[in-house]
């Protein structure tokens, strides 16, 4: 059943964005149909390529590089909603962090008119384009990966926690539906990081955090290795 986009009115883009049209967004794969992704939700997820992070457990790093062209054409996200109104309820833009592009607004624009609910997966390293985005968007699901202190050791970019927690402000400012999320990564994290991400969370009046276990599947393989060696210690 298809979702009402709720009539919320995004922050002006800045003037460099005004020129990015849905066309010129990156899109590396696009799932036509997801239970997953947007929880009690039926949604298309699209992929956007490109992040600036670099996390121990991403199970696809081949979306990492920002110079990697777009593999389907926005053309193709049309299309499907064409196919699909009244059985998708959204599209998710996932990633890669889709917030790195600065076509992501435009998108979202065009699906929200199409009719369609607007889901963002989101690790928070760009809270500019997120504050400029977050009128469209209607779920965030934004990955907490470790105590703010501890970020670097699972993106390996400092200050990336102090990126993460801000947009976190900017989801909460905004009122929209919020899942945190952490992906539990036993190579790291221990479970008194994990305790100190609820206390962090809870100082912003955010009290459900959804846990993932970590996977190694589509991992980088020194990564798998020593994951395999922490499950067995």
């Amino acid at each position: 059943m298809t979702t009402t986009a709720s009539p919320r009115v995004a922050a002006a883009p800045e003037p460099r964005d005004l020129l990015a049209t849905s066309d010129s967004l990156a899109i590396a794969g696009l799932v036509p149909l997801s239970t997953c992704d947007w929880p009690g939700r039926l949604v298309a997820t699209v992929f956007l390529q490109g992040c600036p992070w670099s996390c121990t457990y991403c199970h696809n790093p081949d979306l990492i590089s920002p110079r990697t062209p777009g593999q389907i054409p926005f053309e193709r996200v049309r299309e499907l909603l064409g196919k699909r109104q009244g059985l998708l309820d959204g599209v998710v833009f996932s990633g890669g962090e889709p917030t790195r592009q600065r076509a992501l607004g435009a998108a979202m624009r065009e699906v929200r008119e199409r009719g369609f609910g607007v889901g963002l997966h989101t690790g928070g390293s760009y809270p500019t384009r997120l504050r400029e985005v977050i009128g469209l968007v209607d779920w965030v699901g934004l990955d907490i990966k470790a105590p703010r202190s501890r970020y670097a050791a699972i993106t390996g970019v400092e200050a990336s926690g102090a990126k993460a927690f801000e947009s976190l402000e900017i989801v909460l400012e905004a009122g929209v539906e919020l899942q945190a999320r952490t992906t539990v990564d036993p190579t790291v994290l221990t479970d008194a990081d994990v305790e100190q991400i609820r206390v962090e969370l809870a100082a912003y009046g955010v009290h459900e955090l959804a846990l993932q276990t970590v996977r190694a599947e589509g991992t980088r393989p020194e990564y798998a290795a020593a994951l395999a060696r922490a499950r067995r210690t």
